[in-house]
Parts: C-alpha cells; sequence; structure tokens
C-alpha cells in the first residue's frame, strides 16, 4: 500500500505559478522558489501541503484504497480535494453532534459564569497607593564605574535578647474614639449611645429542652445584609452587646482596629462587655495594654498597663475587678477602682506560657488557667507570688491549649480546645485534685498562621451546648452537646464561603457570629 501511495503522488501534475517579476534568490542557498499544488487552494501556507496529501488513517478502516487514490489525484469541488471536503464534513458532523448534546451551550454558560463577590458592606477597600516610578537600573560596568565596596556590620556582643513588640507600643493616656470611616470631626452617632445604655437585665427563658433548642437553632439564618466587613485586618476576638432590640457587635483584629475605631497598635485579644455598665466595653490588646471603651465620654480609658498581655476576665459580679493573664505565665488582679493603670497583685504560675483565662461564674474566687499542656484550677483566695498550688488540674492534652472555658450557668463543666485535634469536657462539679474527663471530641484544629486558631466556646443561654468553627468544606459552624453529639451545622452557600476562626452567641437572643481573616462578621439570626 505504500508504495501505491508514492506512485499515486508521482503522477501528479505539477506545473509552476506564473511569477509576474523577478524572484529573489536566498544569498545563502539557490533554491527553487516554493511550489503550490494545482488542488490547493491559495491561501493555504507551505506548512499545511503533508497534511492536505497525507491520507487520514484514523478513517483507513472504513475507506478503501480507491478512496485514498480519489483524494490525492481528484480536483475537488471549488479548489478543494476530496480530503479536505470531508476533513470538513467531520468538523460539521462533529460540531453538530456537540450542538445536539448541548455541550457548546454548556461552554458559553461557563464562560459567563463568575464567581459572586463578597459582601460590601461595613469598611470600604482603600484605594492603593500610586507607585513612585523609579529610574531604570544601569550596569556600572558598562558606565564604567567601579563598585563600592561593602563591609559587614561588626557582630554583635554580648547575649542577645527578644522583646517581641518593642516598636508597636501602646499609646499612653486615654485615647478618644476617632472614627476611622467617617468624616473628619464627626460626631458618634446617638444610636449607638442609646443602644448601650439600654436596660438588658431582662432575660428570655434559659436552658431549653435539648429538642427546643436544636429547633432554635434550625430557624436561624444568615443574609447578605447580615454579613459586613467590620474592621480592616484579620477578626481575633468578637463579642455581643447584651441589648436585645437591636444586635451590636464589637470586633477586635490583628491590626488593633476595634469595630470602627483603633485603641490599639497590636492584635486585640479579649473582649468584653461590661454586665453592670452596659456603655462599658473591655479590650485587651498585645500592644501591653487593657482599656474600657466609654461611650458615654467617647474615650478609651486605660485600665492596666503591663508587657505581652494576652487575656482577662472578671473577677467579680459587679465586674469592677479583672483577672489579668500575660504570656510569661503570671496572673495580675486588678481593680478598676483603685487611681492608675497597675495591678493590686501579681502572681506566677506557669513560667512557659498562659493563653486563657476563666472565672468561675457562681465562685468567683476559682478561675481556670490554660497553662502549657495542661489546664489548671486555681483559688485566688489562696495565690502566692510564686509556686502557687492548683485546686484541681485538668490532664489529658498532648500539646498545647487554646483555651479553657467554665460553662455559664453552673461551673459544672470545663471546655477545653487543644492543637492536638481534640476538644474535651471535664467534670469540676466536685473541684478534686484532678478533674475527670467525661468527653473527647475530634476536630480539625489546623488553621496554620494566617487564621486564628479556633476556640470552643460555650453558648450562654445554655449550659451543656457550645459552638465551634470548622476547617471543613463547605464551610460551616457546628454546634455540639456536651456529650459530644452534633446538633446543628450553620452553612450558606452564598453567604458563607470562609473559615470562622471567631465564634460567639447572644447572651440573650436567638443569634450567631462568626469572624474570619478578612474582618468580616457572619451573623446568623432568627
Amino acid at each position: 500500500m505504500t508504495t501505491k501511495r508514492v506512485l499515486v503522488l508521482k503522477l501528479q501534475k505539477i506545473t509552476p505559478p506564473v511569477l509576474d517579476g523577478p524572484v529573489r534568490r536566498s544569498a545563502r542557498r539557490k533554491a527553487m522558489p516554493p511550489i503550490r499544488f494545482n488542488d490547493s487552494p491559495e491561501s493555504v501556507n507551505t506548512h499545511s501541503k503533508k497534511r492536505k496529501t497525507t491520507p487520514d488513517f484514523k478513517n483507513k478502516s472504513q475507506r478503501n484504497r480507491e478512496d485514498i487514490k480519489e483524494d490525492c489525484t481528484s480536483d475537488g469541488d471549488g479548489g478543494l480535494s476530496a480530503y479536505e471536503l470531508e476533513r470538513l464534513e467531520n468538523i460539521r458532523q462533529n460540531q453538530a453532534f456537540l450542538s445536539s448534546m448541548n455541550i457548546l451551550q454548556a461552554m458559553e454558560e461557563l464562560k459567563q459564569f463568575t464567581r459572586p463577590k463578597p459582601s460590601q458592606r461595613g469598611l470600604m477597600r482603600s484605594h492603593a497607593a500610586v507607585k513612585e516610578v523609579l529610574p531604570a537600573r544601569k550596569s556600572l560596568r558598562l558606565l564604567n564605574i567601579k563598585a563600592e565596596t561593602l563591609t559587614l556590620p561588626p557582630e554583635p556582643s554580648g547575649k542577645l535578647t527578644y522583646t517581641p513588640y518593642l516598636s508597636l507600643k501602646h499609646p499612653a493616656g486615654p485615647m478618644p474614639m476617632n472614627p476611622v470611616n467617617m468624616e473628619q470631626g464627626s460626631k458618634l452617632p446617638s444610636q449607638l449611645l442609646e443602644l448601650c445604655s439600654e436596660d438588658s437585665t431582662t432575660e428570655r427563658k434559659m436552658d431549653l429542652k435539648l429538642k427546643e433548642y436544636c429547633s432554635a437553632l434550625k430557624i436561624m439564618r444568615i443574609t447578605e445584609d447580615t454579613v459586613a466587613k467590620v474592621v480592616k485586618q484579620r477578626v481575633y476576638s468578637a463579642a455581643f452587646h447584651p441589648c436585645t432590640s437591636s444586635l451590636l457587635m464589637a470586633t477586635g483584629d490583628m491590626g488593633g482596629h476595634l469595630g470602627l475605631w483603633k485603641p490599639h497598635t497590636r492584635p486585640v485579644s479579649c473582649l468584653a462587655f461590661s454586665r453592670a455598665q452596659p456603655t462599658h466595653l473591655l479590650s485587651l490588646s498585645y500592644d501591653g495594654s487593657l482599656r474600657c471603651m466609654d461611650v458615654e465620654k467617647a474615650v478609651f480609658d486605660e485600665v492596666f498597663i503591663e508587657d505581652d498581655l494576652r487575656t482577662f476576665d472578671f473577677l467579680s459580679h459587679d465586674c469592677s475587678t479583672l483577672l489579668v493573664g500575660n504570656r510569661n505565665g503570671e496572673v495580675a488582679i486588678v481593680d478598676r477602682r483603685t487611681p492608675g493603670n497597675s495591678h493590686e497583685s501579681l502572681h506566677s504560675l506557669d513560667p512557659k506560657t498562659l493563653r486563657c483565662v476563666s472565672v468561675h461564674p457562681l465562685q468567683k474566687q476559682y478561675f481556670a488557667v490554660a497553662e502549657n499542656s495542661v489546664v489548671s484550677i486555681y483559688d485566688s483566695r489562696c495565690l502566692k507570688k510564686n509556686h502557687s498550688q492548683a485546686v484541681s488540674t485538668l490532664q489529658g492534652h498532648s500539646l498545647s491549649i487554646s483555651s479553657a472555658y467554665f460553662s455559664p450557668r453552673t461551673g459544672n463543666r470545663v471546655l477545653t480546645t487543644c492543637v492536638d485535634n481534640y476538644i474535651r469536657i471535664y467534670d469540676t462539679s466536685a473541684m478534686t485534685a484532678e478533674s475527670p474527663l467525661l468527653t473527647s471530641i475530634r476536630h480539625n484544629m489546623c488553621t496554620g498562621r494566617w487564621l486564628s486558631k479556633l476556640s470552643a466556646v460555650w453558648d450562654p443561654k445554655q449550659e451543656d451546648c457550645f459552638v465551634v468553627g470548622s476547617l471543613s468544606n463547605p464551610r460551616r459552624v457546628e454546634v455540639f452537646h456536651e456529650s459530644g453529639k452534633p446538633l446543628h451545622c450553620f452553612k450558606d452557600d452564598e453567604n458563607l464561603k470562609t473559615v470562622q476562626s471567631v465564634t460567639a452567641f447572644h447572651p440573650t437572643r436567638n443569634a450567631l457570629l462568626g469572624g474570619n481573616s478578612s474582618g468580616r462578621l457572619h451573623v446568623f439570626t432568627d
């Protein structure tokens, strides 16, 4: 068959084209000008000749030798060979087949598909600054300029010490509440003071039956109107105001922004509204400052100043006394009624690290501390300057602990979150030397460096239920019973597309917030 093809090609009549002018010869090689076949259209270049004269081997089982001969010798129709005509017919049939399956229509729909943009409510992204146009760099060698000789700096002498956040200290004294997304000189909205001053002592029924509680969770929804960019950077902490007429939330981010205001220069790691004075919001920052936002005075007052602060909780029912912990394993007792911004006493607990403190809701002398890989419960009446003895310990963690919280109503449970990918619940009703482990729940905690750590937190309206963010896809927020049973999963394909590292329930209403790494708050409500 190969020999016959060669013979057929040799029998083709080849006629050179008529040239109107002199032919330009290559200076490198004297050669014949390109020759076109009679059956080739003038628009086809020389690189396509082989494809025109080569039979279609894919269809050779369906074609005989006479067809191949006819493809190569026929003048075709309209200047095209039979082979080209058959190729065009194949293309037409393939397109008809694709059209019958609506594949072309599906491709057009995919081209028009665009991923919906995230909610633009709240803070708007600032326009990028115009980059300075620098002169073009030139080689010193080409300019015949001798390169400058650089010398290494002398080696530092003595022992190097690391002081975190040394260059970003907190500003001294009270700070005015200056909004960053309003015109300069604008006053705070009067509705803010009215909302913060609202009487929120009336509480709805607590501790619903589990079936009723699950039904209340199922009717909670998120909409585009309940998603907003509240702060500029990654959410580190968030809290609901106890008012019931409207949802008022505060959040602190990695850059020190608090809601719409900027009282700190480092991440705001802990927030809490005062239950005794609803117009007061206390916030603690890595810059070493604990401040109180007073809406009536429109100012952030200094409460306590100390290096490496990490967490705090109220040590008294009237919220006048605070328990503040730092990263060096120390806790300070601070009385807000005492003039100045210092502590009443300072106690060293664990020299390694301290990440979270939680005060017992009823017996305020007890507080839990998330230390390195163990949670210890101390009695504030028996604290010493050094080597204080724990009343009870919660064992079983293999890695560092992110958080530990007493249950909100009785304090009979402690909820811990550990980076060993487990959430644990301990029985602290008896305050024994070693509190027994009740439940251990497997949960992925590998958030990495770009997301805030996940922390399971109690629902303040329910004694035995808690909420935690999730790394699973599609993105979600999960609610569990203390027995480990999943109660509800908050999901929304349109309005919830990111990991909610920070979560919190409203103290009285059916509302849940979640904060992500871009500064947005997502709220589910009934």
